[in-house]
């Protein structure tokens, strides 16, 4: 077996980036056809700003001078601060050799140096990542399904149709357009407002509840621009409250603006049963066909056990393209 140099990436490194793009583009052709392609510009506005300006850490596996292995560690400062998100990907044409193990015991041990005992990771089913899993004592806390609006499949007039009933039976309500950042004067109500998603189903995972103050939606917001992406944020305002009563959001790339990528949508409990999920989700696709009409398809994921999200956004015609899995195990500091 070759030895495998293990060796921490930045962005500013095209090599570094660039191996990354290359592996995986070769996982998704040999085993995952559905993923997005990978680009050198998304790859490295990943690595540099992440899902809210907290990038995880990259490492690579170097074999002969080429990138066999990738692992990355994801952390919150905000939140769920004895928890690490980890992922572990061998090129295909370098497994079967001790590299997975060899990657996952390095980012295990940088999660413990992070002071993160219990640790996650994702696997998509049927492949050789639910058995590593297992080998490895991460134990199944839930899973989600990836599932893929292809617009040209939906009529507009369906979806005004959906957007229709949802407005008849959610009258005391208004919607309330952004682009871009939040306006100051709304900021702390999208705050408050964003912890409902804390509410979306976890099942078996040990995770905290999230926390948003206004600063992460800030930061949350600077990292879409910064890795050139278009924000587009729904918010839906109970109108004799003024109250926020949620939001969906969708980031459409900005160097392949056929593809958009939903984000949240949660409704606040308090709101709940007013179709204001439906009236959201079509609004929201209404909206995008007059602002960005060359969208092509939007990628939202969901616990399989969230019923109810799943049956709205089945009615706006999103099918299911893959199941993930996602695992756990506490680490035990030596």
């Amino acid at each position: 077996m070759d030895t495998m140099e293990i060796a921490e990436l930045t962005a500013d490194n095209p090599d570094h980036v660039e191996g990354i793009v290359e592996l995986r583009n070769a996982i998704r052709e040999h085993e995952a056809p559905w993923l997005i392609l990978s680009t050198p510009s998304q790859v490295q506005g990943w690595m540099r700003h992440g899902w809210d300006l907290e990038p995880g850490r990259h490492f690579g596996g170097f074999v002969g001078g080429r990138l066999a292995a990738l692992g990355v560690v994801n952390t919150s400062e905000w939140d769920n601060l004895d928890l690490a998100w980890l992922s572990c990907a061998v090129h295909p044409d370098a497994r079967k050799q001790g590299h997975g193990n060899a990657m996952a015991d390095h980012v295990e041990g940088v999660a413990l140096q992070m002071g993160r005992t219990k640790v996650g990771a994702d696997a998509f089913d049927g492949s050789f990542g639910v058995e590593f899993a297992g080998r490895r004592g991460y134990t199944l806390g839930s899973t989600a399904v990836n599932r893929r609006q292809h617009l040209e499949e939906i009529s507009l007039e369906k979806i005004q149709g959906l957007y229709d009933e949802a407005t008849a039976a959610a009258s005391a309500y208004e919607l309330v357009r952004i682009v871009g950042p939040t306006p100051e004067e709304l900021l702390d109500d999208v705050a408050v407002m964003s912890a409902a998603i804390n509410d979306a189903p976890l099942d078996d995972l040990e995770i905290e509840d999230e926390v948003y103050p206004p600063q992460r939606i800030r930061d949350y917001e600077t990292a879409i621009e910064r890795r050139g992406e278009r924000l587009y944020r729904l918010l839906v305002r109970h109108r004799e409250s003024g109250e926020l009563a949620g939001h969906t959001v969708v980031a459409v790339e900005g160097d392949r603006p056929e593809i958009g990528h939903q984000h949240d949508t949660s409704v606040v409990r308090t709101h709940r049963g007013h179709r204001l999920g439906l009236l959201l989700k079509s609004g929201m696709n209404l909206w995008l066909a007059d602002t960005e009409p060359q969208l092509r398809t939007v990628d939202t994921w969901n616990a399989e056990s969230n019923d109810h999200m799943i049956a709205v956004n089945e009615a706006l015609g999103y099918r299911p393209v893959a199941r993930e899995h996602q695992f756990q195990r506490t680490l035990q500091p030596s």
